[in-house]
């Protein structure tokens, strides 16, 4: 893994997390009751809350990514989970040398992979600097503070970014949001990808896993879908086959986006 350094603001915006266990778990706290992150202790390489497995939706219509960039590390479960089950090179873009530090520490985020690279900045500014250069296949995007009240970036502008740095032969990007401000962020997701959005279902957690499409236009064969999510059952152990019937029962498919 290398860890590439940008410029960075003094004092760290996360000095105050924590962690506590229960049952076998561990769980990450930005200094808020708040969980930013969970791990299986005996098995860190599994995703344990259900909104980082609906974030590998991406899976769906880009299976075999060659880029993945993730704006947020919290305790890495999804780096971890892409690192094992995909053959991308992994960009993550972390604010807080605090949060890299514990993912490294305390939830078994690899010190040095190959295909790891971490960049130690505010994600906009990255994407501001960057983004042009990413290409990448897949987006995960999860930026919470201590508050959880929505996300740290959260306008048109910031989401227009963010489609910049995806491929332009065809991508996907999955955000994660939670709290009550859904219809202010999808409305802004929604305009910066020019309607190419789709919304999956409201899980347990109250987290709500939006969908964006960059590049190419990518048809939305329902049956094709439903294949691909009988491949990534198997091969990731995650219910995938209810992603598309949640996707079928909340938006239009059958049709181009």
């Amino acid at each position: 893994m290398s860890r590439k350094k940008m410029p960075r603001r003094a004092p760290d915006p996360c000095r105050h997390l924590f962690f506590s266990e229960s049952d076998g778990f561990r769980y990450l706290h930005f200094g808020s009751p708040w969980i930013q992150g969970a791990m299986n202790i005996r098995r860190p390489n599994d995703l344990v809350l259900q909104y980082p497995r609906q974030m590998m939706a991406c899976g769906l219509f880009y299976p075999q990514p060659k880029r993945i960039l993730q704006l947020g590390l919290g305790a890495a479960s999804l780096t971890k989970f892409c690192l094992l089950h995909t053959e991308a090179q992994v960009d993550v873009v972390e604010v807080s040398a605090n949060v890299l530090a514990a993912a490294t520490q305390w939830f078994k985020l690899p010190a040095d992979h190959e295909r790891l690279h971490v960049h130690l900045a505010d994600a906009k500014a990255f994407l501001a600097e960057s983004a042009r250069s990413m290409g990448c296949d897949w987006l995960q995007v999860d930026l919470y503070d201590a508050e959880a009240q929505g996300p740290v970036y959260d306008t048109p502008d910031f989401y227009r970014l963010c489609r910049r740095s995806m491929n332009k032969a065809g991508s996907a990007a999955s955000f994660n949001l939670f709290g009550s401000l859904f219809e202010t962020s999808f409305a802004a997701i929604d305009e910066a990808f020019e309607g190419r959005t789709l919304v999956m279902p409201e899980i347990d957690e109250g987290n709500r896993i939006v969908l964006a499409f960059a590049g190419k236009p990518y048809e939305l064969d329902v049956e094709a879908l439903y294949a691909t999510a009988r491949v990534l059952r198997q091969r990731w152990k995650l219910p995938a086959l209810r992603w598309v019937s949640g996707l079928k029962t909340l938006n239009e498919l059958g049709r181009t986006i």
